[in-house]
């Protein structure tokens, strides 16, 4: 049974086709590839529908990517149809343990404040309840910043970086 629309939620997007036998690149948008049920269907829409699909191998590759098969894609061809396609999941089926979102793919993340003054790498996603923050190493040393939407600058997934407005007096 396909879910009502306001049911389902983007979880990631096709990337790309992978080998001749219809497995695709799924890059993960605000979840991680641990908190979906792969037991379950997910649902790629064709002319706006929700079509599901189950997976039938599932391997993580790093933080937010897997290489997956899922049913009825056999092919290359088949791959490349999907590709650049949402993937959308039940939020029934989601891991709904918590409020707060699980940014630990930001791991190893270019860092840089707007002023450009400062800069690093991210070294982990500290999951405080109220107050998330993100641990960025420079070469100053270590320290913390919020992680708020209000300070993030820009955000860019292919080349794994995050620009943020830091309040003055906060580094």
């Amino acid at each position: 049974m396909i879910p009502p629309a306001d049911m389902l939620q983007r979880i990631a997007r096709v990337s790309k086709s992978n080998g001749t036998g219809g497995e695709v690149v799924i890059s993960f948008l605000n979840i991680s590839p641990e908190d979906i049920d792969i037991e379950e269907p997910v649902f790629i829409a064709f002319d706006g529908l929700p079509v599901p699909f189950f997976f039938e191998s599932f391997t993580r590759k790093g933080t937010n990517k897997a290489i997956a098969k899922l049913t009825g894609i056999d092919s290359m061809e088949d791959a490349d149809e999907i590709a650049g396609s949402f993937i959308l999941a039940d939020s029934r089926y989601m891991d709904a343990g918590s409020d707060e979102q699980d940014f630990s793919f930001l791991e190893g993340w270019a860092f840089a404040s707007k002023d450009g003054k400062t800069g690093g790498t991210i070294r982990s996603f500290l999951d405080i309840p109220g107050n998330p923050c993100l641990e960025v190493q420079s070469g100053s040393g270590e320290f913390m910043i919020p992680l708020h939407e209000d300070l993030i600058v820009s955000v860019d997934s292919e080349s794994r970086s995050i620009v943020m407005d830091i309040p003055e007096g906060l580094l």
